[in-house]
């Protein structure tokens, strides 16, 4: 860390970015500060009606308040320091930033990948086994799932950030990108990194497959047994309790596998920034949407909470 910090004065990054200053480049860049805006108070929102409301007590809400944290943690990474520079003018980021962005979004990303995964468990035990749902997702088990997937992603933030902030860096540091992402990093290394890379590769199958394989043999034995259910309805039901979980897990794990997954001669620093918006920007605005306009309980929650402020104002 003293390493670090002796470095940082002379040895900055210097972030291209995504957005020029053209007009069309202004409009765009104004669109990803609204949905900013939109993801930080959804996110927020959301882990406050989960807290304050006793009816959305449960596993579901409690792991859905663990993602809205990530997300809010996923955003607040990147973002800020890209508004900052686009709207300064400056595009450097010291040595010591540049490792506390890689080490946040790896610990970030890696531990919402398995708590997507983790939640797809629950969901089947949710609708396989109903009766036995308070029992097989007791607070223990929940507890031991939400702190799993934070301890998974914070040892490999720190084990990548350590390693990639350890390679010496020469010539004009110009990271193609918006903020340091690990891959853009590495090619200003003034060493062989292939092997490191070959790693890299084979720990984001691990991570982005495993919780994967989660999800869909939950998805299958759910479908399963959804299938053998007598009523209509409580098809429906569970199709409904589903279908958000699925469409964020398809957001996250589509970016992400496009851009982690892809051989080396695929990849275009065009193409990866701008699916980097989607997952570092976008994705954390849709959750909240996703969980809260296709479920009741939340909105139910939201208009009590609107109800009590109203009432509180009238007197």
């Amino acid at each position: 860390m003293e390493t670090w910090w002796n470095q940082s004065s002379t040895d900055d990054f210097i972030l291209l970015g995504i957005f020029s200053h053209s007009p069309t480049d202004i409009i765009l860049f104004s669109v990803v500060m609204v949905v900013f805006t939109v993801a930080l108070w959804g996110n927020i929102l959301l882990i406050f009606l989960i807290y304050i409301d006793p009816r959305l007590h449960t596993p579901m809400y409690f792991f859905l308040s663990q993602l809205s944290l990530m997300d809010l943690m996923l955003v607040c990474t990147n973002v800020p320091k890209m508004a900052v520079n686009f709207l300064s003018g400056r595009k450097s980021i010291s040595f010591v930033g540049c490792g506390i962005q890689i080490g946040l979004f790896v610990c970030v990303g890696g531990s919402e990948g398995l708590l997507l995964g983790l939640m797809a468990f629950d969901r089947y035990v949710a609708i396989s086994y109903p009766l036995h749902d308070p029992i097989l997702m007791n607070q223990k088990v929940c507890l031991q799932i939400v702190g799993s997937s934070w301890a998974f992603g914070v040892i490999d933030g720190l084990v990548q950030m350590a390693v990639v902030m350890t390679f010496p860096y020469c010539g004009v540091r110009v990271v193609n990108h918006f903020f340091c992402e690990m891959l853009s990093l590495l090619k200003l290394a003034c060493v062989d990194t292939s092997l490191f890379e070959k790693v890299i590769f084979v720990c984001c199958i691990f991570m982005l497959l495993l919780p994967f394989s989660i999800i869909v043999a939950s998805y299958a034995r759910i479908l399963g047994a959804v299938l053998r259910m007598n009523s209509a309805q409580s098809r429906k039901k569970a199709l409904a309790t589903c279908s958000s979980h699925l469409t964020a897990v398809s957001f996250f794990y589509g970016a992400a596998m496009f851009i982690y997954l892809r051989p080396r001669r695929y990849r275009a620093p065009s193409h990866d920034k701008v699916v980097s918006i989607f997952y570092t920007v976008l994705t954390p605005m849709l959750n909240p949407l996703i969980y809260s306009l296709r479920n009741r309980e939340v909105m139910g929650a939201l208009r009590k909470g609107l109800d009590r402020c109203r009432i509180g104002s009238q007197h």
